[in-house]
């Protein structure tokens, strides 16, 4: 009778196959799959308009800095800004410092 119960039990109990490891991970893939649609593809190209941006700033440009800081471009180096905040005050900023940009040079004021 104890045997009886033991096959009984041995049966019953799923087998693994080569399925069940996939099965298993498919929600994980997923996961991650989403994950990388929503978060890292989106912030991965607005990383890069942002240094396209960068690269295309030239003197002139009335900028922004992400400190919140509105001026104008005077001067380009190969790490930073020149930029005038106010009559005869210029400040540097570095590339990665800019925001956005307020208005291209050659550009009429709104």
């Amino acid at each position: 009778m104890l045997t009886d119960s033991l096959n009984f039990i041995a049966q019953a109990a799923p087998q693994p196959g080569p399925g069940s490891l996939l099965g298993g991970m498919l929600p994980i893939i997923l996961l991650f799959a989403a994950m990388y649609f929503l978060m890292i593809a989106p912030q991965r190209k607005k990383q890069k308009a942002h240094d396209k941006m960068l690269k295309e700033l030239t003197t002139g440009d009335d900028v922004i800095t992400s400190g919140g800081v509105y001026g104008q471009i005077t001067n380009v180096k190969e790490d930073r800004f020149v930029i005038r905040v106010a009559d005869n005050t210029k400040i540097e900023v570095g590339k990665g410092f800019i925001s956005a940009v307020v208005r291209k040079a050659g550009e009429e004021k709104k």
